[in-house]
């Protein structure tokens, strides 16, 4: 009789543990893991989101959340939409006033980017906070996935990332195999900041079927002396600078007419936003990028 007893006393506590875990798991509408590893859950799809650096904002459009989007820092200003946002701050000076004034359910952080302090506050003041740190053309399609999921939007995602497959895979078909060239990527001018082996532009280059002079630096946006660029002598010098217009600076490398890419007229120009910022945009800057290098390809 007591043994009879006891299996059922069991059978109903392993019933109420399984269903505990049924009603608890429903709680969860998304959960997924930040770039720090952090596991982020939500009870419902975040319907109100903040994003702290342009480039998120970018990446939370193309996961088709876009309408969510209650606030973004200063220079979010693609697609058109998100010119119109509430300004939260820089990405390097939140307004955590603010911030809460705008009841975000779910703060996107860039890691390397935000004052760590200020990221940290926003955690203690309550709210869900996701870090990324997009590095890659890998991550890229991994964060719109991410955020879509989070947002409750991944049918309106699909696109956007079936579109980056096919785009990323075209031009690894069409250029990544070519006869490589020596390139040099110059970010800025004082101080000569350059891409270092483990950044998106790394990868770019790579893409295209170029080798990044300065890719065995492993940091992000290294600062590098006119004297090394001298001396690894690139076939090809590509800048960036400020806006879309062709920085004055890059011409200043034709006072060293014995770099390759002086004597060979190899310097071109890319519009900063299409290829620093870690978006689906950075394969339109991609895709100037091979085709510079293919015109430098026909100098040879």
């Amino acid at each position: 009789m007591r043994s009879g007893f006891i299996s059922v006393a069991l059978f109903s506590a392993a019933v109420f543990t399984v269903l505990l875990g049924i009603a608890s798991s429903s709680l969860v509408a998304a959960e997924v893991r930040d770039d720090e590893g952090t596991l982020v859950s939500l009870e419902r799809p975040a319907t109100r989101i903040i994003s702290l650096a342009p480039s998120l904002t970018e990446l939370v459009y193309a996961a088709g959340a876009g309408e969510q989007l209650v606030g973004a820092v200063e220079y979010s200003d693609y697609p058109a939409a998100a010119a119109r946002l509430p300004i939260i701050g820089r990405f390097d000076l939140l307004d955590t006033e603010r911030i809460l004034e705008l009841q975000p359910d779910l703060v996107i952080a860039w890691q390397s980017g935000n004052p760590r302090t200020s990221v940290n506050r926003l955690r203690q003041l309550g709210l869900t906070v996701y870090i990324a740190e997009p590095k890659s053309l890998a991550s890229i399609p991994s964060h719109i996935e991410r955020l879509a999921q989070l947002a409750g939007t991944e049918a309106l995602a699909r696109q956007a990332l079936v579109a980056f497959h096919e785009n990323l895979a075209r031009l690894r078909n069409q250029y990544s195999g070519l006869p490589a060239l020596q390139v040099f990527y110059q970010v800025w001018a004082l101080p000569l900041i350059t891409a270092g082996g483990n950044e998106l532009i790394n990868d770019i280059i790579k893409l295209c079927g170029g080798n990044n002079v300065f890719a065995d630096i492993k940091l992000v946006a290294p600062k590098v002396s006119r004297e090394a660029v001298l001396v690894r002598n690139p076939e090809v010098i590509i800048a960036s600078g400020m806006d879309i217009e062709r920085p004055e600076w890059l011409d200043d490398w034709t006072r060293w007419s014995s770099l390759e890419a002086v004597a060979k007229e190899n310097l071109y120009f890319i519009p900063p936003e299409l290829l620093q910022r870690h978006t689906p945009r950075a394969l339109l800057g991609a895709q100037q990028m091979c085709e510079q290098l293919e015109l430098a390809r026909r100098k040879r």
